[in-house]
């Protein structure tokens, strides 16, 4: 009953009135981009939601737009800067996931939504992360976070879909909440994302 509708709910509520107290913080921030990263100060993305159908995904944008000679973007590392680290360490880029939640792309708790080029890698069990919608923190995110390896992120994604409830969210919230604050599980060497073949080699 609870993931049938209210979780919907419970989303809709908790990300109306986030997005309401949170909205000078979002507008400063925006112009603190807009300043020193550049223009759009989102960054928007297709990826997976629930059943792997895409939806286009709202962050702010922590990296600037280094180009080469050849007009190709230039690697992570060199194209992040301090203040960029700065909003992921606190999770402050993922505050324009609210506007995904109120529009039903995404929930407040689940799997990480993921890139769109790792759906044909997935195993029968990882694909089970898609039959729940994307969330904002999950079960990963609380147990370790970007120090977690991949093939473990997928077992935490899928235990969690097959055990969703009322109180397994509250929990993941307020350990979510005590974690960005603590900033634990930070890695900021770490990848949020696998290359292509990584896919290829750990999603089997």
């Amino acid at each position: 009953m609870y993931q049938a509708w209210m979780k919907r709910f419970f989303d809709l509520i908790v990300a109306s009135i986030l997005l309401l107290l949170c909205l000078p913080l979002f507008l400063f921030l925006a112009i603190l981009i807009r300043l020193f990263l550049g223009s759009p100060f989102l960054f928007c993305q297709m990826r997976p939601g629930y059943n792997g159908k895409p939806f286009k995904l709202y962050k702010f944008r922590t990296m600037l737009d280094k180009r080469d000679a050849q007009n190709n973007l230039l690697s992570d590392a060199e194209r992040m800067t301090t203040f960029g680290k700065f909003l992921r360490s606190f999770s402050l880029d993922e505050l324009p996931e609210l506007i995904n939640v109120l529009k039903g792309e995404m929930s407040l708790v689940g799997p990480r939504p993921l890139l769109m080029e790792y759906l044909p890698y997935y195993s029968a069990q990882q694909w089970k992360r898609h039959t729940a919608k994307p969330g904002i923190t999950g079960w990963a995110q609380i147990n370790g976070r970007n120090t977690v390896v991949w093939e473990k992120r997928f077992e935490l994604d899928v235990w969690y879909v097959e055990h969703i409830s009322f109180l397994l969210d509250i929990k993941i919230l307020l350990l979510t909440l005590i974690n960005t604050l603590k900033r634990k599980g930070i890695n900021e060497q770490g990848q949020a994302t696998m290359s292509r073949f990584d896919a290829e080699q750990r999603i089997k």
